[in-house]
């Protein structure tokens, strides 16, 4: 009753029902969640929330997270986007587009990030790269692996250059994480574009993605005038990029914790 009342006061609409981008059909949010948020009709794979995200991922009650009190501010005065950060804050009940914390994956000890296409396209701001950033220095410090998924529009344009330096940011973070001789496994999901593409996004040690994500930098249209060339149906999908290398394995969300379990194990990460 009192989470009704607040949705209300909010104005957050919690449909009741989910509707495939790809096939139209219309489904119970509860069917679709059992599901793993993947089309019983057709298998499209719709985007999931960062919380969702990490309930399907790590051992149940094992995530303790990390700088949950980080908000982006309009510290441009960039129309507009003050309301638009209030309006994302209020409809998705997160701070900014990323949560990260410590956890536990098929017993084993990890710090992990999840990036939430819901807040807007999960763009990376100031926030964004702070709170990744922050988990990587944790993670050396505490000689941790890194799991992330990544989900992003890019860089976010209402902050400016401060958005940019995120790139490097956290790119250097990785880099110390890197030289400590830990693990980092990327899972790219749909979409993962733009800066966070250049940046950490591709800067696993494993690149794993989701069937069917759209991961690229540039638009297709860009790419399309830029060079004058007709791409392929399939240009910037996992699948795509799997046959050209920038990936390492396309795993199905079924599959998704023995993967990471597995890799974890096999690269010598003690099991807590």
């Amino acid at each position: 009753m009192l989470d009704s009342l607040k949705q209300k006061i909010l104005g957050i609409v919690t449909p009741q029902t989910v509707t495939c981008p790809s096939c139209k059909k219309e489904f119970q949010s509860k069917e679709m969640k059992a599901a793993s948020y993947i089309c019983p009709q057709c298998g499209k794979y719709l985007r999931v929330g960062a919380r969702d995200r990490i309930a399907m991922t790590v051992d149940k009650g094992s995530f303790k997270e990390l700088a949950a009190d980080l908000s982006s501010k309009d510290f441009l005065n960039f129309p507009g986007y003050a309301d638009k950060l209030t309006a994302a804050k209020e409809s998705v009940g997160e701070n900014d587009a990323v949560i990260c914390g410590v956890c536990s994956i098929g017993g084993i000890r990890a710090a992990i990030f999840v990036m939430d296409p819901r807040f807007i396209m999960a763009s990376m701001g100031s926030v964004v790269g702070e709170k990744i950033t922050r988990l990587f220095e944790l993670a050396t410090k505490k000689k941790l692996p890194v799991i992330g998924f990544t989900a992003s529009g890019g860089a976010r344009m209402q902050e400016g250059i401060i958005s940019l330096m995120q790139m490097a940011k956290v790119s250097g973070a990785v880099g110390k994480h890197s030289d400590a001789g830990l693990l980092y496994i990327t899972v790219l999901t749909d979409p993962t574009t733009g800066g966070v593409t250049a940046s950490f996004a591709m800067q696993g040690d494993i690149i794993l993605a989701e069937p069917g994500a759209l991961v690229g930098f540039a638009g297709r249209r860009v790419v399309e005038q830029t060079t004058g060339t007709a791409l392929p149906e399939n240009f910037q999908r996992a699948e795509f990029l799997l046959k050209h290398g920038f990936v390492d394995s396309i795993v199905s969300r079924d599959k998704m914790v023995e993967t990471l379990t597995n890799l974890l194990r096999c690269h010598g990460v003690k099991i807590s």
